[in-house]
């Protein structure tokens, strides 16, 4: 997770065809971005667990950076053990009727694609967290 200033992002490459199209360009502001990464063993647990534990951790770092606006952005291709893209987006869309229903406001960056990104990130400690469960 990293708290940002401000982090942005362009579509550049699709990559799943059978995900909704892209084009737009956005931009966000006192967010808390999860960088998510839903790997293989997860397919073997209760979705909703998988899903609790996400939101759990992903307002915690959202207290610790004092903002209510959280984005939900699929790091997947970084690596070896993936779930399957079906899984991980039905996890993204559970964990962010959550957060809503708890009164944050959220977004997701676009699934399935290779994005170019803007990153300002300030220097202090909280500003980024790592958490596996």
């Amino acid at each position: 997770m990293i708290y940002v200033k401000e982090f942005s992002y362009t579509p550049t490459i699709k990559t799943l065809e059978n995900f909704e199209k892209h084009t737009e360009s956005k931009t966000f502001k006192n967010a808390l971005v999860g960088f998510i990464q839903v790997e293989e063993h997860d397919t073997e647990k209760a979705i909703l667990k998988v899903e609790k534990n996400l939101v759990k951790n992903l307002k915690w770092g959202a207290r610790k950076n004092e903002t209510n606006f959280i984005v939900l952005h699929s790091f997947a291709h970084l690596s070896e053990s993936k779930a399957s893209p079906e899984f991980t987006k039905e996890i993204f869309d559970l964990a962010e009727k959550r957060l809503k229903n708890a009164n944050y406001e959220t977004a997701q960056t676009p699934f399935g694609y290779f994005l170019d990104l803007n990153i300002n990130a300030p220097g202090f400690s909280q500003a980024r967290m790592f958490k596996s469960f």
